[in-house]
């Protein structure tokens, strides 16, 4: 065989074998799912946060680390498919976001490991049997955003002492969390003489739909329920509050820092990032019944009030679950 011959074929041997060998060591990249009810765009900071958590683990989405992303864009039904679609693609862990897309990864495997983050006591939403050992293959964060419903009624009327009569936002497409959070909000509204009126929104439309009933009802002020849903339209949320001049509680530290009245509830982007590094341990070996549960600790929350020519700020302090590292 002649040189010039012999130094083509090589090159054409080695054209077709590297892409091959770069196409296998991708492939052995382990490969996680990330599901949620909401749209990535709604999600910046806090994927922002996971990708650290996963960082801080020695993982690097592109590097050593592949994501599959399922985006439900707000349609709750459609996230049976992509949770069935992350199973069948054979993913190590499933990262959730919210109940329902939680629910969807539980009822798609029982044996893929599973993280969620929820705002209320998941023994009683049937995801693990116990807080100190979680069974099975899910485990995750309480955000407590749920039980701290009173306490956040509570402060609205605090700072509005005069306050009569509350408009209470939520979403009926989050079933649980809205059920727990009306029964939270109506006992204490009771004890505090004041009137509830709930308005639902799943969707955009409906938001502005809930604000024009606002403006006809004319309530003092507006305390917005903490679903996945609801607070991924702080933006939207926050600038009818504006607009109608309508004193606002929210259950996220981000909203009330976007221009939102006031918060109380946890640093949701620091429980994501701890998902993140959840995960990570998981791709490492651990299982979900190793990351157990430990005690309350503190996370600030802050809380802000911006309106034309009127200004205030507030600290609150609030508390969650952690599992432990």
């Amino acid at each position: 065989m002649k040189r010039r011959e012999f130094v083509t074929l090589l090159g054409g041997t080695a054209a077709a074998v590297w892409p091959l060998a770069a196409r296998a060591q991708q492939a052995a990249m382990p490969v996680i799912g990330f599901l949620d009810v909401r749209s990535r765009d709604a999600l910046g900071v806090r994927l922002r946060a996971f990708h650290q958590g996963l960082k801080e683990t020695g993982f690097v989405e592109g590097d050593n680390l592949s994501i599959l992303y399922r985006f439900a864009e707000n349609r709750i039904d459609r996230l049976a498919e992509l949770a069935a679609d992350l199973v069948h693609r054979g993913v190590a862990v499933i990262s959730t976001g919210g109940p329902p897309a939680a629910f969807a990864a539980r009822a798609a495997t029982s044996t893929i490991p599973t993280l969620f983050i929820v705002s209320q006591n998941p023994v009683n939403l049937g995801l693990v049997s116990s807080l100190a050992r979680p069974n099975g293959n899910l485990t995750g964060i309480n955000l407590f955003n749920t039980e701290l419903a009173a306490k956040r009624l509570s402060l609205l009327h605090e700072l509005m002492p005069r306050a009569v009569r509350v408009a209470v936002l939520v979403s009926t497409a989050d079933t649980e969390n809205t059920k727990s959070t009306l029964e939270e909000v109506q006992a204490a509204a009771a004890g505090m003489g004041l009137q509830i009126e709930v308005l639902n929104a799943d969707n955009s439309g409906a938001i502005n739909a809930a604000f024009e009933k606002i403006e006809r009802l004319r309530p003092d002020a507006l305390f917005v329920a903490a679903s996945p849903f609801l607070t991924g339209r702080y933006v939207q949320l926050v600038q009818l509050a504006a607009f109608h001049r309508l004193p606002a509680s929210y259950a996220l530290r981000e909203i009330a820092e976007a221009g939102g009245l006031m918060s109380y509830g946890t640093d949701i982007a620091d429980a994501y990032r701890q998902i993140g590094i959840y995960a990570g341990r998981i791709l490492k070996g651990a299982k979900p019944a190793d990351l157990r549960w430990c005690r309350q600790a503190n996370s600030s929350s802050s809380s802000t009030l911006r309106r034309p020519g009127c200004s205030a700020s507030l600290c609150l302090t609030s508390c969650w679950s952690l599992p432990t590292r």
